[in-house]
Formats: structure tokens, sequence, C-alpha cells
């Protein structure tokens, strides 16, 4: 094939003109510590720290590459196209530890990847001449640089490592078949034939133990899961629970096995990662176990329910059993008889009223004889890592329900429907279909699975019916095909065929459609796959999955609401033109190469297909080929670009006329995938189809540490709108803050300076400004000065010394005058009641979730499923994308929506509503309870605080009365800097030097987060004085994870911490219960305590003198290391304490991700709470990890 230059210029290094930086690749964990670090990482400029850290840790290849390379000779291969091996001769002159090291530079990789497909290429003759094949080496190089399009991470770190290094290794089973004789062959080593493919779709017989069945599935999955691919299979051939066995038993039904199969999903986990399995079970409706099936899930989450909220409720009835055992007038065995101690009596009758189990109950009164006076009773939470969810099944996969046209049209009808044996294909039973339908939707809402998939509108767009139905789909539901196939996936960054114009550049984007269906392509050819089946039908089919990304970015930075008609028409024209010019590259491939194996058997069923995409492609509401669902046709009078829509529609005339002529090389060529850690390679703002998610985006620093942007598409789109330069300034500054009070309206120098402040003090406080997320926080006395506070703005010190102190509110401005300045100062994080926006143009920039703390606007459910409805029609496969729906969503809406999406020609959908995980918190409680807390008096909020923290942590404390400081007590306050963000923490402590109390000030971004902070602290102070272990607390929040993070600043112990919370309860611990382990650095190390003389060291604690010192000196400002030792103790060393228990308060860090755009799960890879929607997966905005396959 001819391959023409459209980036590079023949005998220049497609790196010419590009510039290209070194900088550090770091990720760490939430508690700080490093999960990887590479240095002088080559990247070029324009790329983010994001798409660096992710080919650093993810697709470099970290050892073995040899240091010294030679190309090794090759017959009928250029000599700059051959393989290369180590240079044996140069390596023997250098140290042996120095021959062999790891990728550093992007340009390694880029090479890497685009020579190796250059050169199966070249092997299987996709090129007429050498210099076409240079051309397509150089324009793929360019391409991967400059992040117009990627493949699927397969492809990154397993593509090249023999062609580019002479890596191999021992064979790990896998097959492939060869190009020339097309006869399957078993790999004979590990890396010769690459393993490109991320998506597989796998079939399961009903059978044990056999080739194909059960059992055997899941050795075939887990080979996939382990390195890191996703599977999907169809289980509706396996026999119903009760149907007979052939030794005359009976079957223990579908889902029995499909909770094996969960288990062994589980345990196996991808990629050897801690990420969940990426797997899609799938059932037919007519399947006997339907139902079951149905609410699995459903069951599963209320068990989880059961555990937690039953644990608490026995851990609260015997707690107080046993604390009544105790607590009364009575010296005997009388106090243990409920017939003689009345309370306990009336605490039991609780107990009972609670169905606390009998035995329980009774067992706690044998224990309390016994002599013991508290007990653990182990509790849950409802983490989607904790201990309740590991116990109940079905969390390791994707579930989804095949509807055909004929159940739908029963739900509408209200008539029965049969569900059918498997054994003798007679029926089951008979159910109403709408029961069953109200069951599938109370499950989607209730728990957000099952999704859907529509069994008649795939298979009415099949291209191979001859060869089978389609039965099922990859785990992100974008790759539906026959059982036992594979496909590898590309994306293309549409955001990169936009000129400063705002115009799509049509001829651009052909060439790397053209280029990627090539790539995909060769890769099918020179692939190994992990079955022989697989192996065999990929070659026959040679399936491919071309997409794009960043639409919603595209239709943001042209000025088109993603809930338009206009950006509705943009879609699907560009959707057609893909698809169109792919299968037309295809035919030209069938023209030189043949067409796929089986396309003669399916000819005239893939050519009704294409007509019909065609059709749509053409405007066309009637005339399609078997169809009982017409598709949604292109609007041309929506499309602004006409130029795009021409370009659509001669793409599929020529598609439809060459393959009727030369055929086609492939079975299927696009999908619309998640796009997910390739995305973030790409630097895309969206994945996939997906709107945005965020008005503004925190951007990470090289050194570590995040800071606010708006989002980059805003500024560009409001100039194509017409905004001036000064008009778009003020905007973002709306946005994202001014960082001064300087020109603010409501509070600013002039009206600060008439309250008492002075240039010097507005100067520091300016300082302070530029990194603020609040005013209220920067305004006190730490600050300002205590004595300026109290001489010059006539303050008092006790309202100084009150944490919930608001001194802007204190000096005569109002609620509304503060918001205000809060905004100008620090962003509203959303476009609503920004200056000089025009009410029609807000919907452009509406997102997938409301932005900001006042942001109400978000994009509806309709307009999720509608522009799924515009680009379905111009797609070979299917598109990946979970539609959010609000918590006040009904079960109605929930069924409506999959209805909708069937009328509309969707082939699967998966609705997410706000609170149907247990795992998360709602995002509207978030305003809602901020917005109670503000209604609520400062008492109210403290009881509330503090209620909260002594239900979930207090444990094993029996307690009676609040045990309250001395009015004159001693204490230490700490400075230090968080993430840029000064914290002062105070303590206040008993005559024994034991904590009582703590106070936090700090500024942070929020108007309710001060007050949050202070009432936090007042809620800790109060369990500590009610008896809590402070160890409770330490082990509660040590190692949370939520901005403010980041290197800490001006303490001697502490020099990282993930959150603020993290921060505090480290300091407490290393210098209240001496747990040194949690310090980074140890000031202290010339009087320590070993193992052997811990004794001595106790002993000096309890002396007199040190006794009568604790009532004076601050245990926690000496680090609890003050004592008056005698003569020859100063070589004692100190063992570091190893033990550091951590516990999640997942909640907090939850509503702090949300807030910035987040959809509040911890990756699991990584830690950190920065996962955001990616089709129907997800993907880490920090690691770049995903849920998914691509």
């Amino acid at each position: 094939m001819k391959i023409e230059r459209k980036f590079t210029k023949e005998g220049e290094s497609p790196y010419n003109g590009v510039t290209f930086k070194k900088v550090r690749s770091e990720i760490r964990n939430p508690d700080g510590s490093l999960i990887f670090k590479l240095n002088d990482v080559e990247v070029p400029i324009k790329w983010s720290q994001v798409a660096t850290d992710i080919i650093a840790q993810k697709y470099f290849r970290k050892k073995g590459v040899s240091k010294y390379l030679i190309k090794k000779s090759e017959k009928n291969i250029p000599n700059w196209l051959s393989r290369s091996v180590p240079d044996e001769n140069k390596l023997k002159k250098i140290p042996e530890k120095e021959r062999f090291i790891g990728e550093t530079s992007s340009k390694q990789v880029f090479d890497r990847i685009a020579g190796t497909w250059t050169y199966w290429g070249w092997k299987g003759k996709y090129f007429n001449t050498e210099d076409d094949a240079r051309t397509f080496y150089d324009e793929l190089r360019f391409i991967l640089c400059q992040q117009i399009a990627a493949p699927n991470s397969p492809q990154w770190f397993n593509t090249g490592l023999n062609w580019a290094y002479g890596i191999d290794g021992p064979a790990q089973g896998h097959f492939y078949v060869d190009n020339k004789s097309g006869k399957l062959n078993l790999s004979e080593t590990a890396y010769e034939h690459p393993q490109p493919h991320a998506c597989f779709i796998q079939s399961v017989s009903d059978d044990l133990v056999n080739e194909g069945g059960i059992m055997d599935l899941w050795v075939k999955e887990a080979r996939l899961f382990k390195y890191g691919s996703g599977t999907g299979s169809n289980f509706s051939r396996l026999r119903g629970d009760g149907e007979s066995l052939s030794g005359g038993g009976k079957s223990s039904g579908l889902m029995s096995f499909l909770r094996i199969g969960d288990r062994s999903a589980g345990a196996i986990k991808s990629g050897g990662t801690t990420r969940r399995a990426a797997k899609m079970v799938v059932v037919d409706v007519d399947h006997p176990d339907i139902e079951d099936f149905v609410n699995w899930k459903v069951k599963e989450e209320q068990k989880v329910a059961s555990l937690v909220v039953g644990s608490k409720i026995c851990e609260k009835h015997l707690n107080e059993i046993m604390e009544t055992c105790w607590n009364n007038e009575f010296d005997d065995e009388k106090r243990f008889d409920p017939k003689k101690n009345l309370v306990l009596k009336g605490k039991i009758i609780d107990a009972k009223k609670s169905m606390v189990p009998k035995n329980y109950i009774q067992r706690i009164l044998e224990f309390a004889k016994q002599g013991f006076k508290s007990i653990e009773f182990q509790t849950y939470d409802a983490d989607w890592d904790s201990e309740a969810y590991l116990t109940v099944s079905g969390q390791n996969s994707n579930n989804s329900v095949r509807v055909t046209n004929d159940f739908l049209n029963s739900v509408l009808e209200n008539k029965k429907w049969d569900l059918i044996r498997r054994t003798d294909q007679k029926i089951h039973k008979s159910i109403n279909a709408k029961d069953l339908w109200e069951k599938i939707g109370y499950a989607a809402w209730s728990c957000a699975d099952p999704g859907i998939q529509y069994d008649t509108t795939i298979n009415e767009w099949h291209t191979c019916p001859k060869n089978g139905k389609i039965n099922a789909s990859n785990p992100c539901s974008e790759y539906m095909f026959l059982d036992n196939t594979a496909c590898n996936l590309a994306s293309i960054n549409l955001i990169e065929f936009v000129n400063n114009n705002g115009k799509f550049q049509i001829d651009n984007f052909k060439h790397a459609v053209k280029l990627f269906t090539l790539v995909l392509e060769i890769s099918v050819m020179m692939a190994q796959f992990p079955s022989k089946e697989i192996a065999e039908l990929s070659y026959e089919f040679r399936t491919l999955g071309l997409g794009y990304a960043n639409i919603g970015g595209l239709l943001m930075q042209q000025g088109y609401s993603y809930d338009s008609n206009e950006g509705r028409a943009i879609c699907a024209s560009i959707t057609a033109l893909m698809t169109g010019e792919s299968y037309n590259i295809s035919s030209k491939i069938a023209k030189e190469l043949g067409s796929f194996k089986k396309f003669k058997d399916n000819r005239k069923d893939m050519l009704r297909v294409i007509s019909n995409h065609r059709l749509a492609a053409h405007g066309e509401k009637n005339n399609y080929e078997n169809l009982s669902i017409l598709p949604v046709p292109i609007e041309e009078d929506h499309c602004p670009d006409k130029e795009l829509v021409f370009a659509a529609k001669k793409s599929w005339d020529d598609a439809l006329n060459n393959g009727e002529k030369y055929g086609f090389r492939n079975a299927q060529t696009t999908v619309i995938a998640p796009t997910g850690t390739i995305g973030l390679v790409m630097d895309c703002d969206t994945t996939g189809i997906e709107p945005d998610f965020s008005t503004i985006k925190f951007k990470k620093l090289a050194g570590g540490g995040y800071f606010k942007i708006i989002n980059r598409l805003i500024p560009i789109s409001l100039k194509n709108l017409g905004y001036s330069k000064f008009q778009i300034d003020e905007i973002t500054k709306y946005v994202v803050g001014n960082g001064t009070l300087e020109n603010c309206k409501t509070i600013n120098h002039k009206t600060l300076k008439e309250k008492g402040f002075t240039s010097e003090i507005l100067k520091k406080i300016e300082i302070k400004l530029r990194n603020a997320f609040d005013i209220k926080f920067i305004f006190n006395k730490f600050i300002i000065g205590e004595d300026f506070c109290i001489n010059n703005l006539k303050l008092k010190s006790e309202n100084l010394d009150d944490p919930s102190f608001n001194m802007l509110e204190h000096l005569g401005f109002s609620e509304n005058e503060i918001d205000d300045a809060n905004t100008y100062c620090c962003g509203s994080m959303t476009l609503e009641k920004a200056p000089h926006i025009k009410e029609e143009h807000l919907s452009i920039f509406d997102c997938a979730n409301p932005c900001g703390k006042i942001g109400k606007r978000f994009l509806s459910t309709e307009s999720h499923i509608k522009m799924m409805a515009a680009a379905q029609p111009f797609i070979s496969g299917a598109i990946s994308k979970t539609i959010n729906m609000p918590n006040k969503a009904t079960i109605k809406e929930c069924k409506n929506s999959y209805i909708q999406s069937w009328k509309l020609g969707l082939k699967a959908n998966a609705l997410y509503r706000d609170g149907s995980k247990l795992s998360q918190p709602l995002s509207s409680a978030i305003i809602e309870e901020e917005e109670l807390k503000e209604e609520s008096s400062p008492k109210e909020k403290t009881i509330h605080a503090a209620e909260k923290i002594a239900q979930d942590y207090v444990k094993e404390i029996v307690r009676t009365k609040r045990n309250r400081l001395p009015d004159r007590r001693k204490g230490y306050t700490q400075k230090a800097i968080v993430g840029g963000h000064k914290v002062y923490l105070r303590s206040g402590e008993y005559d024994d030097g034991s904590i009582g109390e703590i106070f936090l000030d700090m500024h942070k971004e929020g108007a309710a987060f001060r007050s949050l902070m202070n009432n936090f602290a007042i809620a800790i102070s109060i369990g500590l004085q009610y008896g809590v272990p402070l160890e409770e607390f330490v082990e509660a929040y040590v190692n949370t994870k939520f901005e403010p993070s980041g290197t800490v600043q001006g303490n001697d112990s502490i020099k990282m911490a993930s959150s603020i919370l993290d921060y505090v309860f480290r300091e407490l611990a290393i210098s209240y219960l001496n747990k040194k382990d949690l310090a980074h650095f140890d000031p202290d190390q010339k009087i320590s305590i070993s193992e052997s003389n811990i004794n001595k060291i106790q002993e000096l604690k309890a002396a007199s003198i040190n006794d009568s010192l604790s009532k004076y000196a601050s245990t926690g400002y000496l680090r609890n290391n003050f004592y008056v030792l005698s003569g020859g103790m100063e070589n004692i060393e100190i063992e570091k304490n190893t033990e550091n228990k951590k516990k999640k308060n997942v909640d907090d860090l939850i509503i702090n991700a949300k807030l910035k755009g987040y959809e509040g799960d911890a990756c699991e890879e990584c830690g950190n709470f920065t996962l955001v929607r990616s089709g129907t997966c997800l993907k880490c905005d920090t690691c770049g990890g995903t849920t998914g396959c691509s």
C-alpha cells in the first residue's frame, strides 16, 4: 500500500522541531511512600507530568535493555528495519552490572513500537516500496510523540522488546497463525511474536472439567488476568438450578459456578496488582436462573449492610451489658443476675429487641463473671476494600443481561415470558415479563448492576452471522463479536485535529485513520494469543478496535454543548468518517492481500451491514435492510461543518463500492473504548465519548503536589465564542480566583484599612492569599500577629484563641461579603454566575457532575443516551460508557433509560445512580450536609461530630464521665507548612502529661472547611476527655489522603504528609505515643530505648522528680524524651516501633475527591482518590491505573 507523508519530511527525523525535556517521575502512595521513581525521563516538552509518569512507570522496559546494540542481518529485510541484538563485543568492555539497563527516553518507546509495526508490515507485504515503509515508520513515531493517537496498553509494554533489544525468554503457552502458511503454531519464544491484544471474549460450555468447560474457563481467565487483559463470557449454556445431571443428580445451578469464578478472579487480580479483575459476565434473559442472577449483587450488598449495621448493634449492646455488670452497687454475684440487677435486665431487654443473639448475651455475662471488664467486638465498615465486601461474592465482574426485542416487547405489552431449561429446551417456568423487568430496574437502581445488552440489535448489525451469533462482550462492553476472539484497541485524540481557527482537519484525520487501521491489521498478523481457538478465529476474522478520545473536549473547544443537536451531529459525522474510512482502507488492503478468510461465507450479510451504515451517514430515515430498530441518522442540517458531513458520506460510498469489488480485510474495524490509561498518556481532557467531568483541573508538578488551573479548553472556547481577552481573564479569575483581595469589591485593602489593618500587615496577608483555598483561614493571629490583633483591631485574646472565631465576621463583614470575597480570591470552581458569561453559553461548559460548591448544572441522563445514539450507527462494535444518574433518580427512570437506549438503537447500556454503592457517600449529600452544618449552632456541630467519632472508633472503653482539663494547662504549639498551606496545631495536656485536647487552625479552600477542621478538633478533644485512647485516632487518620498534601516544612520529624489529618496525627503519635516509626526523621537519637533497657527507662519515667516535672514540662513538646537520668545511661539505644496500624477514614477523602470532580473511589493501584469515569470503567489521574483493559 502507498503511504503518504502528512506530518514529517523525507530525510528528516520525525523528532526535528520537537523539544524534549528531562524530568523526574514519581508516583507515591497516600502515605507518601514511593511506588515508583525514575530520574531524567526524556519526554516531549508538551507532555504533562501525569503523561510522563505513566510512560515511565507503566510503559518503559525497566531492565534487560542492552547498552550497546547491533543490527542483525535478515534476508529480504532492509538493514535499518532489521532486528537489533546486544553487541557482545562492546558489552565485554564495560562492567557487567552496566551492560543492561532500562528505557529512559520516550523516543526509545516510540521507535520500539513503530519499528516493530513497520518490521512486521514489511514481512507481511503491506508496503509497495521501502520508501512507503520508511514513511510509515516516521509518521507513526511523530503521531505517538505528538499524542495524536495511541494503541492500547499491551502494545506499549509488549510490542518490540524482541525487535528493538533482542529480549527473549521461554514460551508461555501462546499460539500464533503463520501469515504465509496459515497454519497454527505453538510459540517457541516469549517475545518474538508480541501479545498486543487487550480485549477477549471466551466461550464456556455446560461441562465441568473438560476442555472448553467451566473449570477450563477459570484457567484461561487466570492467564489473561495475570497479564492485565480483560475477558467476557456468556454463561447461558450452563444448566439451571435443579436441572438433571447425566448421573442422575440435580445441578447446583448457574450461580454456584459464578461464585467460584468470582472468587478465582478476585484472588488472581489483574496484572498481579491490587486492581480488581477486568471481567464481564453475561446471561440471557430466558435462563432459568435469571432472577437469581439479576438479584445477585443486590443480595450481596444487603449482606454487607447487615454485616456493618449488625456488627455495630452487637458491639453497642454487648458493651453496654458488660459496662452495666460492673457499674452498680452490687459487690457479689448478684451484679451478674438480671433478676437482682434491674439495670442489667433493662440492657438485656434492649439487646434482645435489637435482635442481638441470646447466646451472645449469655456469653458476655459468663465473660464478666470470669472478671473481664471490657470486650472487643469486631465491627465492619462499608469501604469497598473492607473485610465486609471481601466476605461476599459478585464484586469482581461487570454483570449484564442479554435482552431480546421479544422480551422488551413482552414488557411493554405486559405478557408472559418463558424461562427455558438448558438440557432439553423445554419451559422451566413462565413469569410476567414486566415483573422480571421491574427486578432488573430495581437491581440497577439499587447497586448499579446488571447492565443491559440488546441482543437483537447487536446481531442484526453482525457482519458474520453465518459463523454464529454474538453472545458476549469484553468487560467494558465495546468489543462485541464471536466467542473466542480478541481485539486490540487504538484511539485517536480528536483535539489534535482542530486547528487554531477551530476547524476540524479532515484530511489529517483520514490519514491517521488509515495509518492506525494498518497498525491494528498488522498487529493481528504479528500477534500471539493465549489459546488455540482465539489464535485461529482472530486470524480468520481479523477484528480491529479503532476508536477516538476527546469528543467532549472537542465540542467544548468549538463552542457546542455536549447536549445539543450541533454537538450530536458533529459526533455522528466524525464517527461516521472514522469507521467509513477504516472500512475503506480495509477493502484496499483486501485488494492487495485478500479479504478475511470467512468473508466469502458472510459476503451478503456484511455488505448489507455496510449499506445500512451508509444509509445512516446519508441521513436516511427508512429503507434499512433487516433492522428491527432503526438507527439515528446524521442530521446534516444540525451539523455546522458541512465539509465533515460530505467527507463522511463519501467515505461510506467508497467503503461500499470497494467492499463489493474486493471484500474486506477485517470483519470489524471500530469501537469506542474507555481510553483510560492511553487517554492520560495522550493528555486527553475527556476519554472515549465522555463529556468533561470538571471545570477545573489539578495539574501535577514534577516535584510533587498539584496546583489548580482552569480546564485548558475553556479559554479557547470563550475566545471562539467572541469573548474579549479581558472578559476571558475575568472569567478565568472567577473560576480559579485572583489570589489577592486588592481589587475585590466587598473586602479589599481600602475596607480592611478602615478596620485598622496597615499596609505592612496587608502585605503579609497577600503573600498567604496566593495559595489560599479560603480567605477566612488567613485572617488569624498567627499570620497577622496577636499583638496587632489586640492593640490595633481591638480583638480579645479569648476570641483569638477560639478555633471557631471568624475574624472577618467579627470585624463587621456580612456573610455575603465574605462569600463574594472568597470567590474573588480563591475561585468558584464553576462558570455559573461568572462575570460576562452569557446564559445561553453555560450549557457549552456543562460537565458530567456539578462543579465546585455552588455549581448546580450537570448533564442529564438523556443527554448521555442521545450522544451514544448519535455515534452507534457508525461503529462496528459498541460504545463503552456509564450513564450517571442523580441520587434522586427513581426505579422508573432507570427502566425508562434502558427502554430509551433500546429504542434509539444502542447495543449496550450501564447505569450508575449516585449512592447506589454502599462504599460511596452521596455526591448530593456533600452539599446538603454542609448546609446542615452551617445552619446548626457550634454546640450542635460539636455534638454531632463527637457522636460520629465515638460511634465509629470507640471500642474497648468503659466510659464513666468526662475528665475535664485544668483551667491552666500546658501543651505545645507546632507550626508547619503542608503542601504549601500553613497549619498550626496546639495541644492541651493534663498534669500527668497525657493529651486532653487539640486546636487546629489553617487556611484551605471552601467556606466550610475551617469550621469543619475546628469542630473536628473539638470532637477529637471531647473523645480524648471521655477516655478514647489517642491510639484509636492515630489508627483512624494516619495515611488518609486528600488535598492539601505533599512536603512538610517546619517539622523536625515529618517531611511528607498525605493529608492534613495524616500530618496532625503523625505529629501527635510521635509526640505523645513515642511512635517513632511514623516519623520520617528522628532528631532525638542521643537518648533511646532498647528492648533490654525498657524497664530501666520505665523506672526513670516513674521517678518522683520526673513526676513533678511533668506538671510543668509539656510531654508533647519534649516528645516523651525528657528524663532525669543517673550517670552511665548515655548509650541506651532506641529501637523503632515497627507497628503501624492503618485504618482509612474514607468519608472525608471521598467528599474532598468529589468536590474536585472525581468519582470518590480510591485507586487500587496507588491508593489516591483521583478516579474518573472512563466508559464503563474508572481510570486514575495520578498513576494511570484502570479498572478496564485499555
